[in-house]
């Protein structure tokens, strides 16, 4: 039987998959310039795949395209984190009931959990948290639910590497979600979609807490 060759990424993807890679395990800080003719000389491009690939990085809110100061990685400040995770609160507790309402394997946010365990830097473990609250919404019965979730997945990453550079919280995190899965593999509907909501809400309160009225937001 004859093998099906592997397909090879488009230039253009593969330098958007590279960039995102750096920005979310936090290679590119927020702020730092993106250089079309640099970026195409390191991933050894033309710079039509590297302008493509940042649109679309533009798209996803990862990077920001001004007409004066060219492409920069997004910066991430208290407003734009309270507004992915206010999204993430909205959206992700109710995906994560439907999920386990639907008695649908875990496996996937298990997995994760153990490779973010077994990581040996703060980039693998970013991997392995976005997967495995990705794992919870995945197949809540909704791919319209799904792929709003997605759409802020990268944002909220970001806002994570961020937080984790400035204070390293992940062992109190790895805790609540061993909780969450927890609850989620028994059954326990509400309960989980509780334990994450809370786990969502103390992580942005921690990272980037509210004052004044603000603090009523979420």
């Amino acid at each position: 039987m004859t093998a099906v060759p592997t397909p090879i990424p488009s230039r253009t993807q593969y330098v958007l998959e590279a960039v995102k890679h750096r920005i979310l395990t936090g290679q590119l800080a927020p702020g730092q310039a993106l250089v079309e003719v640099e970026l195409a000389a390191h991933y050894g491009v033309s710079k039509t795949p590297v302008r493509e690939a940042l649109k679309t990085l533009a798209g996803t809110g990862l990077v920001v395209m001004n007409q004066y100061k060219g492409v920069t990685v997004r910066m991430v400040d208290a407003d734009m984190a309270r507004e992915v995770y206010d999204v993430r609160l909205l959206l992700e507790p109710e995906a994560l009931r439907r999920t386990v309402r639907s008695a649908t394997a875990l496996e996937a946010a298990r997995e994760a959990l153990e490779r973010a365990d077994a990581a040996a830097d703060a980039a693998e473990r970013s991997l392995a948290n976005r997967e495995f609250h990705r794992a919870l919404y995945i197949r809540c019965g909704n791919p319209l639910l799904a792929r709003m979730l997605d759409e802020v997945r990268d944002q909220a990453a970001l806002v994570s590497a961020v937080a984790w550079a400035a204070e390293p919280s992940w062992e109190r995190e790895a805790g609540e979600h061993r909780e969450i899965l927890r609850l989620a593999l028994a059954g326990d509907a509400d309960g989980s979609s509780r334990a994450l909501y809370a786990h969502i809400a103390s992580f942005v309160e921690r990272a980037f807490p509210a004052t004044g009225a603000e603090g009523s937001s979420i």
